[in-house]
């Protein structure tokens, strides 16, 4: 929901929520900003009976000269010197009450005199009834708050056991629950479609296992291609996930007749994560679970990842004849010769875009949902996405779990600083790429392009993510931090496009791999939910990424002074026109409330 405060003392507070993040902006045109010291965040719950200044990390040097890393204080003493803000610990279907108190004066002799700027917002409920709900996990994004609250242990070293679980269930926050609820969603009679890439999390398995014994009809397509190697110092590596998944499929006594292993096009992988819900006798088909997440320890708990369930009998439908096809393990096989594999992955491919066209560009993108699927031929899925996000309007977000594709960056080298401003969430940090012999291609802020990154991590919780996510020769084997696949195209303006679901949007997966996504046009609330979790693991990553890039150019360099807040009202220089911070501030001024 969006939301804007009432003029005071020439500043207007912007509001975007979600369901556990809120995105604010402050505009100050007509503010006398001078000796601004910053804002005190003062929330009222009045659900809760709680009113309390929001906590800060930075401080003033000369109030707390040594700050420890554990240390949280309170925006009332140390404000936020920033004129855009996010509330990650907001929670669904609340109602709260802000106060943006301008503060000026001296760290050490604040003056509080001046009128706070108030605006009420209310975030989005879990879950609802509409077409579409969303559900983030952390991603490891929050890591200074799992250290104050687990100390940064693994999880799995962390005791007694319900530490454990209490430490995964803030790491997962409600996508775990989300995903085990659309299973129970199924009554004895109905039917579920699941086609999945890893399937190896044990309460899923036997989540689904239950449903079985229930009376719910459960078929599963399971990637199970042989893909078993050795690398050249000798390290053997079992198929991944094939090995996984057939021991979790045999210990949780799931009978063979409900599972067709994925074998065919073994040099690709079957990397779809959905489950569509057929409802009674008559196998209707209604509802649909898609998104990034794999059925694994570190899709569900470690990396960045997104569940979506769509409640739309349209898209379900399409959905069914999708997993109709996979069923039966289509493309070439180990075995066949060179013209017959080519031939059965033509007609693969054939079959797939004979389930729906992708539309050419934004104007035949339909308002409502529209599922793409793969794998297909041709660039114009990819040609399509990239489209959207370098003819945006206004506004562009993307994640990018495997960089930025070569025709993609050539495509956006034309843009300039007036160009929609883009947000670009890696998992790696972008190098120039090579375009010929003697060119690079490089795209950064002067095109108005601005990246995070998140790979550089170092800590007991990031190796912890990352052996639960890697497999023996699986794609999250490079996926440590960032493995949502979703873009926006100005999702704060009245019409705002989400394009979301397995694909990396990569050559690969539009023209090899199993996949699928979803392009959903004018839906707020969605457009809400992704735009808001954008920002607080863009935010998240983009001031590690800066330090990261200072260390490399020079090791020796001090960060100590990214810990404290500017005495004065120095910090206001870097909004300056032109800057990316006053660019993000234009953002929420200019948005469809």
């Amino acid at each position: 929901m969006r939301f804007r405060s009432q003029p005071t003392d020439g500043y207007v507070i912007h509001a975007v929520s979600g369901i556990n993040t809120i995105s604010f902006a402050i505009d100050a045109t007509g503010a006398n900003t001078a000796g601004l010291l910053g804002f005190a965040v003062e929330r009222v719950d009045p659900a809760a009976s709680e009113q309390y200044f929001m906590y800060g990390f930075k401080v003033f040097r000369s109030v707390i000269p040594v700050p420890t890393k554990e240390m949280v204080v309170s925006t009332r003493d140390h404000p936020i010197q920033s004129f855009v803000w996010d509330d990650f610990t907001a929670k669904p279907a609340h109602t709260y009450t802000y106060r943006f108190h301008p503060l000026k004066g001296k760290p050490k002799n604040i003056d509080r005199s001046a009128a706070a700027i108030s605006i009420e917002v209310r975030t989005e409920p879990l879950f609802t009834n509409g077409p579409h709900d969303v559900f983030f996990n952390r991603g490891v994004a929050s890591s200074q708050a799992y250290e104050r609250r687990f100390g940064n242990q693994r999880p799995d070293l962390l005791q007694p056991p319900s530490k454990r679980q209490e430490a995964l269930d803030w790491l997962s926050r409600d996508l775990d629950n989300a995903l085990l609820r659309f299973i129970a969603n199924a009554k004895a009679g109905d039917g579920l479609l699941c086609c999945f890439y890893e399937f190896r999390y044990d309460p899923v398995v036997d989540a689904l296992k239950k449903a079985i014994d229930d009376g719910v009809d459960v078929q599963l397509v399971i990637d199970a291609k042989v893909n078993e190697h050795t690398d050249k110092d000798g390290t053997f590596h079992e198929s991944f996930p094939r090995v996984e998944n057939l021991a979790a499929i045999q210990r949780a006594g799931i009978p063979a007749a409900r599972v067709q292993q994925r074998e065919a096009k073994p040099n690709d992988i079957q990397h779809n994560k959905f489950m569509v819900l057929l409802e009674g006798a008559a196998r209707t088909p209604v509802e649909v679970w898609t998104g990034s997440t794999n059925i694994s320890m570190g899709g569900i708990h470690g990396q960045t990842n997104v569940g979506h369930w769509v409640r739309d009998a349209a898209v379900a439908a399409r959905f069914q004849a999708y997993w109709e096809l996979l069923k039966g393990d289509p493309g070439g096989k180990a075995g066949d010769a060179v013209a017959v594999v080519r031939k059965k992955n033509e007609d693969f491919k054939k079959a797939v875009e004979a389930l729906g066209p992708v539309p050419k560009d934004l104007a035949g993108i339909a308002p409502g949902t529209t599922p793409v699927f793969s794998p297909r031929r041709g660039s114009s899925v990819l040609d399509l996405y990239f489209q959207l996000v370098d003819e945006a309007g206004r506004l562009a977000c993307i994640t990018l779990a495997f960089g930025i594709n070569k025709s993609f960056k050539t495509r956006l080298q034309d843009n300039t600083a007036s160009s929609a401003i883009a947000f670009f969430l890696l998992e790696k940090q972008d190098k120039p790429t090579k375009a010929n012999q003697n060119t690079f291609v490089f795209i950064g802020a002067k095109q108005n392009i601005y990246k995070a990154w998140g790979s550089f991590l170092r800590e007991p919780l990031h190796q912890w993510a990352k052996e639960t996510s890697a497999g023996g020769l699986g794609l999250n084997t490079h996926v440590s931090f960032i493995h949502s696949k979703f873009l926006l195209r100005d999702p704060l303006g009245p019409d705002p496009l989400v394009v979301t679901g397995s694909a990396n949007f990569s050559d690969a997966s539009t023209n090899d791999n199993d996949e699928n996504m979803l392009a959903i046009r004018g839906d707020r609330r969605a457009a809400d939910i992704y735009f808001t979790e954008f920002n607080r693991l863009f935010n998240h990553y983009y001031f590690r990424s800066v330090v990261e890039s200072q260390k490399n150019r020079d090791p020796n360099v001090n960060m100590d002074a990214s810990l404290f807040l500017s005495e004065g009202d120095a910090w206001l220089e870097k909004y300056k026109p032109g800057s990316l911070r006053a660019k993000r501030v234009a953002m929420f001024k200019d948005m469809a409330v």
